[in-house]
């Protein structure tokens, strides 16, 4: 085939795949082995960040753009009048390795459109990965997109030779994917998802035992959910968040602000502003609950259905619970400590640290790294000064306010305000 269709292929593909966000590949350890190319050790991809610092990035692509299914929020819906294309398998393996020998990628994202059906499409995604790593002994990281109601011997097959999986959930509830999405079932997301966990299980397991046990999947799966598209609060997708890190082993759950693609009385209508502010704070929120101890029904309750956008999450819960303050930084235990608005966990760790020398004093938080704006009003310290003087959370909150500086200030939309 030539070079402009192939070119056109990829401008048609790969501008299809911008709408997923959810390839970060994060805990991937695969080695490069018999002088193979590229290698997947500690490295990111997609313009993520590794934990060294580094920037890396992925050939993001669709298999097709062609799609059986006519879901109202997704760009390459059968009935949107768009240009469609499709690789072969050999095309996409070209392209990677013609683009890793250039230094552009350091891996492979490859999602599809669903064509005939979940096996068929499914078949070719996993053909691809088969042959990077056997033919072309590519050790690079590879992301593969599951496709819903996949088969399990194909999803089994899918975890040999990718690095991560992922099923996007799309609709966090099933109320809305029936409304947006009536062809699909949420059973059908469910099931690949289930399938890779126990697959990651029971090979941890041999590995254990029987050293030479291939890797599978490591680094393991992961989901996205699109913010916005049919209306449910923010208690119900951290909630639907929460179902899926504990009875699927997530890695990440990534959120999607929804692009407004088309005039469906569904949907939001074109032109309203996407919903970043919101999308930032839902990623907050996740953090908070995998990594500082939260439950979601202290951030997210019947009272409190959505977060506030003016302040994160965790500012909201300590303004609302101040009976749980002033936290004395040289006494407090870990787990108090990560509660306190300005604390991110490396702060809470070198305090513990510091603090077995000598009393902290807002000097030493300051140096630390605290983010004092903040945690002056819910700390006290080995030091007279105390600026809470009794304070309330309304005048907390205005004060913290007008010291903050936000890359979203000004941003606020009204995305929450079209489904009241």
């Amino acid at each position: 085939m030539s070079f402009d269709r192939i070119n056109e292929k990829l401008n048609i593909l790969a501008d299809a795949a911008k709408y997923d966000v959810s390839c970060a590949s994060s805990g991937s350890d695969r080695k490069n082995k018999n002088k193979g190319l590229g290698n997947a050790s500690k490295m990111g991809i997609c313009h993520s960040y590794t934990q060294d610092g580094r920037c890396v990035s992925l050939l993001k692509i669709l298999l097709t753009n062609h799609c059986i299914f006519d879901c109202a929020y997704c760009v390459t819906r059968k009935s949107n009048d768009v240009k469609r294309a499709a690789f072969k398998v050999q095309e996409v393996v070209d392209l990677t390795i013609n683009f890793y020998r250039r230094n552009y990628i350091e891996g492979l994202f490859l999602s599809s459109g669903i064509f005939k059906n979940a096996d068929f499409t499914m078949e070719r995604l996993v053909a691809v990965a088969k042959k990077l790593r056997k033919e072309e002994n590519f050790n690079g990281y590879i992301h593969l997109k599951s496709i819903p109601g996949a088969s399990d011997e194909l999803m089994y097959e899918a975890g040999l030779y990718a690095d991560r999986l992922s099923v996007n959930i799309e609709i966090p509830t099933k109320k809305g994917l029936k409304l947006l999405a009536p062809d699909k079932r949420r059973e059908d997301f469910l099931k690949p998802m289930n399938t890779v966990k126990n697959e990651i299980v029971k090979y941890k397991n041999e590995k254990k035992i029987i050293k030479s046990t291939p890797v599978y999947a490591p680094a393991g799966q992961s989901t996205q959910m699109i913010v916005g598209a049919s209306g449910e609060s923010d208690k119900d997708i951290m909630y639907a968040s929460s179902f899926f890190y504990k009875n699927f082993k997530l890695k990440r759950v990534y959120y999607s602000g929804y692009v407004p693609i088309s005039n469906d009385s569904r949907l939001p209508s074109l032109g309203s502003p996407v919903p970043m502010l919101r999308e930032n704070r839902l990623y907050q929120t996740d953090w908070l609950l995998r990594f500082y101890g939260f439950e979601v029904q202290e951030l997210l309750n019947e009272p409190h259905p959505n977060l506030d956008v003016e302040v994160d999450p965790k500012l909201s819960w300590a303004l609302r619970n101040l009976d749980y303050f002033p936290v004395n930084v040289n006494t407090a235990n870990r787990q108090m400590l990560a509660r306190v608005p300005g604390l991110g966990m490396q702060s809470v760790y070198k305090i513990i640290q510091a603090r077995k020398f000598r009393g902290l004093n807002w000097d030493h938080l300051k140096k630390i790294g605290v983010a004092l704006n903040r945690a002056r009003y819910f700390l006290i310290c080995n030091s007279v000064d105390f600026e809470k003087r009794d304070l309330t959370s309304a005048q907390i909150r205005s004060l913290i306010i007008q010291k903050t500086n936000s890359k979203y200030q000004g941003f606020y939309n009204n995305q929450l305000s079209l489904f009241n």
